[in-house]
């Protein structure tokens, strides 16, 4: 399968770059790389574009459609270490860093991944193939009580607890083993009248690829290690798809921004702590009307930036 990804918010992510010819750039998430080729036509040859992706199948696509240009690195790993990364390529400082925290319309089409609740697959979501931990062992190894805490807390799904239940019983029975044995399991346990609104299984299916890809874990300290990493002037670009990921790169905007603990009765500020970015998005920058008709998937998008003060 041909690996498609729609870039969302891609004209405001490349204004909000504000791209140097000769700059170094970092594209966390190359996916597609459709964002990635919008930045290398505006470096010059003595720019580059360092392009990182957990899924062996992104980067093979992704070679394949920037082969034209020779100042791309590419990287399968995390970006969640993107300290290594830079270290190990002898990079101090970049001017600029994209994530894109949303999964590829490639990974979510492509049935065998287990990503979509819509089409029969394994229990999988695994976003690197190499990891062997997958959806299958978090739904039939984890205690009730654990998968009721994700489902909750990552899906913020109002009927977490009877899905867990009902996730437990039925794997008394034997192996729960695909997609769609799950979302039945899911349905069973949602009343008909709340199903109406969105697709039932598709809270639960966000919790547990948070949990299986340890997405929100280390989100805190990727924005840090990002911010070190880039030069004065230079900007981070975050686009997230769900509450909880916004939530947390908002407060870490903000704290950033004013790392100050003294306590507000102060009349001065005592601990020494001094801003390092000036957050550049006061409310988040949504996708156009028109672009959220095109692809539906940018409907939840929110778009954050900061530079380096």
């Amino acid at each position: 399968m041909e690996f498609k990804h729609v870039s969302v918010l891609l004209n405001e992510v490349i204004e909000s770059l504000d791209i140097k010819e000769d700059g170094i750039y970092v594209d966390c998430t190359l996916g597609g790389a459709g964002h990635s080729k919008e930045i290398l036509k505006k470096l010059s040859n003595k720019g580059r574009l360092i392009g990182i992706d957990q899924d062996t199948n992104a980067l093979k696509a992704a070679k394949e459609r920037l082969k034209e240009y020779s100042n791309v690195t590419y990287v399968h790993d995390n970006f969640y270490n993107i300290d290594n990364i830079l270290k190990e390529l002898n990079i101090n400082k970049v001017d600029g860093i994209l994530m894109d925290l949303g999964v590829s319309s490639y990974q979510l089409d492509t049935t065998e991944r287990g990503f979509s609740y819509m089409r029969d697959a394994s229990l999988d979501m695994r976003m690197n193939t190499e990891n062997e931990f997958s959806a299958y062992d978090i739904i039939n190894s984890y205690s009730e009580t654990d998968i009721f805490r994700i489902i909750k807390e990552y899906g913020e799904e109002r009927f977490a607890k009877k899905i867990a239940r009902f996730i437990v019983e039925r794997r008394t029975e034997k192996p729960i083993e695909t997609t769609l044995e799950l979302v039945d399991i899911i349905k069973s346990a949602i009343p008909a009248k709340f199903q109406r609104k969105g697709h039932p299984a598709k809270k639960t299916f966000q919790a547990i690829r948070i949990e299986v890809n340890k997405e929100l874990e280390i989100l805190n300290q990727a924005v840090e290690d990002s911010v070190e990493s880039l030069n004065i002037g230079g900007r981070l670009t975050i686009i997230t798809f769900h509450s909880l990921e916004d939530r947390i790169i908002k407060v870490k905007y903000k704290k950033l921004e004013n790392p100050c603990t003294c306590p507000k009765e102060f009349p001065i500020c005592i601990c020494g702590k001094k801003p390092i970015v000036k957050v550049l998005t006061r409310k988040p920058i949504e996708p156009t009307e028109e672009e959220k008709e095109l692809n539906s998937r940018s409907k939840s998008a929110k778009l954050r930036v900061l530079e380096k003060i």
